[in-house]
């Protein structure tokens, strides 16, 4: 590998870190080869971690940062577009009794539910191409035959197409477990890298890929690392833990797990690849643990909108409700908020 002027390191490809062609067999090789993962430390590091407490005047900065990580999401066979519409309006604005309250990062829809999201943001939509940190609310959707994964390569393709091209800026994409499971590595790479290829736009930009590993579905810790390590070496934006639909979704100890793997892969090669926890984490206290676990493993660097994420639905409530307690010293009821 050569240095570049400026001695600035070259980043390390996918084929040099194999040490050859990608395949099953170099793939396989690459990551088996990883060090296996103590889980009994990584358990009780987490614990530690969540045991952080933070000030008064800190607690204000994080709730307020939790509801900009936020993709405000609804995945259910029962979505309409007049769900979605409300989605947004709260989206947009989440406390209309407070206008200083900040807006989400993403809106995340099924693919056919993109236009309508689109739609209802109107300005507030971030334009396309701009990036994540460019001051509006981005539209996310699932696809690849999300939850499952069980579809061809060509109906996942179409998918993340469809849902590009209707104005879609993150695609939530789900690796197949089985073949990964199979250790049929080559075949989840390809695949990443296809729909990497199927994000482009016709402008030359790029909606942000964001894996969905499903941890639960990965049985241990040794897993969770090599799925992680595969998605980024196959151009993954961002890893994220779960569809939601499968228990357990998030757990403190896997996100702090794959938070290690993106700090050695930023150490590896400069690069920042994002993580999103999601499924679960219903409670401003337990985001709290997250952003805790996110400044000491990665740094704070990392707490922003195009590095991370929290997927949920009802965490917005809860937060918000958190913050009038900040306001007014008493907490308020459940219908001081709009119901998701």
């Amino acid at each position: 590998m050569t240095t570049p002027p400026g001695d600035l390191v070259a980043k390390p490809t996918a084929l040099e870190l194999v040490d050859g062609p990608v395949t099953d067999a170099s793939l396989r090789r690459y990551l088996d080869g990883l060090a296996g993962v103590d889980a009994v430390g990584l358990e009780q590091r987490a614990a530690d971690l969540g045991t952080r407490s933070i000030k008064t005047t800190s607690k204000a900065w994080a709730l307020d940062r939790i509801i900009e990580l936020i993709d405000l999401t609804t995945l259910e066979g029962a979505d309409t577009p007049g769900k979605v519409r409300s989605l947004v309006a709260k989206a947009i604005t989440p406390d209309a009794g407070d206008p200083s309250t900040p807006r989400v990062a993403a809106v995340c829809v099924y693919g056919d539910m993109v236009p309508y999201a689109v739609e209802a943001l109107g300005a507030a939509h971030t334009q396309p191409g701009a990036g994540p940190d460019a001051g509006g609310i981005n539209v996310a959707a699932v696809a690849t035959a999300f939850p499952s994964g069980r579809a061809s390569l060509a109906v996942k393709l179409a998918d993340t197409a469809d849902a590009v091209d209707a104005g879609a800026d993150e695609i939530d994409m789900v690796i197949d477990r089985g073949a990964f499971l199979s250790g049929r590595y080559g075949q989840v790479f390809d695949e990443i890298v296809a729909v990497k290829e199927a994000c482009r736009r016709s402008d030359g930009s790029s909606a942000h890929l964001k894996v969905i590993l499903e941890t639960g579905e990965l049985n241990t810790y040794d897993n969770v690392k090599r799925a992680s390590w595969l998605a980024i070496l196959a151009g993954g934006d961002f890893i994220k833990t779960s569809t939601g639909k499968v228990a357990p979704a998030a757990t403190l100890p896997v996100t702090l797990l794959m938070l290690e793997v993106v700090r050695d892969w930023h150490r590896l090669t400069g690069e920042q690849i994002g993580v999103k926890p999601a499924g679960g984490i219903r409670s401003s206290k337990d985001a709290i643990k997250y952003l805790v676990t996110v400044a000491e493993t990665v740094g704070e660097e990392w707490l922003q909108p195009h590095l991370f994420r929290f997927g949920a639905s009802s965490l917005l409530n809860d937060v918000l409700l958190q913050r009038q307690k900040l306001t007014t010293g008493h907490y308020s009821g459940p219908d001081y908020v709009t119901i998701d």
